[in-house]
């Protein structure tokens, strides 16, 4: 199966393509211009991955060709095209590409004086208008919001889905392992496994923003909320989730996963056996929740399995065998899981409900 990801970036090949050839069309054919590559320059330049980007880096390029143009215009018509012009055209532009409402695309300003003074400027001086013109085609942008504009809602949940597998991966290992015996490795095992999600998490965010940035003025956004209104069949992501609510929940999930693991680390050093009862009924609530994460189709409610884990504590101590110095180790390890299940029951709330915003995903303690 196709990934998105490379499915977006063949079409933004053949958007950079299809604008930089429609727009030395129209300056050859419509134009006549004299200097062809202005206009494909320029829309290369403004095909950017989302069309908001391709809308504010785009007018951003093309005022700073502007500039740029009028720039080399100036200094060519009043003092000529020489070794100190051209190094007063390139400072100058330099500086400008320094202002703070052209900084991401200002380096154009300098860039475009190049191209102006670099190409036989003398032929070139009765025609600012007409180079003026060429930069601002806006071919580049067309071929964005025209041709299949990006949304990036699929790659962003596919980066919580493998999140979310890995979660439930980790504790259903360590419901197999803990059922009968493990040692430090193991347990460190886990833990870098936990620490590896933190670092996906990172790319996950990165990618939810771009989501978002996609969906800014994209008509294919207008488009999902009226099919979402008429009832029409959607494809998966047509109703943009709230990400960041999910994304700080899997957070919160990934913490206490790492302090599960440090302290199941730390349990593997302490001499003597763990009890029975509570090993065999511990494992059960971490498969469950491993489950849950594991299998996008799975549910589990959180307050029940809080009410087991307040449970298994309530009965050993009312059994009274367990040595005082066990409390602290297995006290953390019903609290972690009692916080894990809350974000389990978060979660696939959320996936079963298809919308996760703020109403299914809210953030529970405890």
């Amino acid at each position: 199966m196709t990934k998105p990801e490379a499915v977006t970036e063949v079409l933004q090949l053949v958007k950079g393509v299809v604008a930089g050839t429609a727009a030395w069309w129209l300056s050859v054919n419509v134009l006549e211009s004299q200097l062809p590559f202005l206009a494909p320059w320029t829309a290369l330049l403004t095909v950017h991955a989302t069309v908001y980007r391709s809308l504010s880096r785009g007018l951003q390029t093309t005022i700073a060709s502007a500039i740029g143009i009028a720039l080399s215009f100036a200094i060519g018509v009043w003092l000529g095209v020489s070794l100190w012009t051209f190094a007063l055209a390139l400072l100058v532009g330099m500086i400008g590409a320094r202002m703070s409402w052209i900084r991401d695309e200002g380096v154009a300003i300098a860039t475009t004086a190049v191209f102006v003074l670099g190409s036989g400027f003398n032929s070139q001086a009765p025609l600012l208008g007409d180079r003026m013109l060429e930069v601002c085609v806006g071919v580049g942008l067309a071929v964005n919001f025209l041709l299949i504009p990006p949304m990036r809602d699929i790659q962003a949940t596919q980066y919580m889905d493998s999140i979310n597998r890995q979660m439930g991966d980790v504790l259903n290992n360590m419901a197999s392992e803990f059922a009968t015996s493990w040692d430090t490795d193991q347990a460190d095992a886990w833990l870098r496994e936990a620490e590896s999600m933190s670092a996906e998490l990172e790319l996950a965010w990165q990618t939810v923003r771009f989501a978002r940035e996609s969906e800014r003025v994209n008509p294919r956004t207008g488009l999902r909320r009226r099919r979402t209104r008429t009832g029409q069949t959607q494809g998966p992501g047509i109703e943009m989730a709230n990400y960041e609510n999910i994304l700080e929940r899997a957070d919160e999930g990934v913490v206490h996963l790492r302090h599960l693991a440090r302290t199941l680390r730390e349990g593997a050093q302490i001499e003597g056996e763990w009890d029975a009862r509570f090993r065999e009924r511990w494992v059960e609530i971490v498969g469950q929740v491993g489950h849950a994460f594991a299998d996008e189709d799975a549910d589990v409610e959180a307050e029940p399995i809080q009410e087991r884990l307040i449970q298994l504590g309530i009965d050993l101590q009312a059994e009274g065998q367990l040595p005082p110095q066990s409390w602290p180790l297995y006290g953390s390890l019903i609290a972690s899981m009692s916080h894990i299940a809350a974000i389990a029951d978060d979660i696939t709330s959320a996936r079963a409900a298809g919308e996760p915003s703020g109403a299914h995903v809210k953030s529970r303690e405890g």
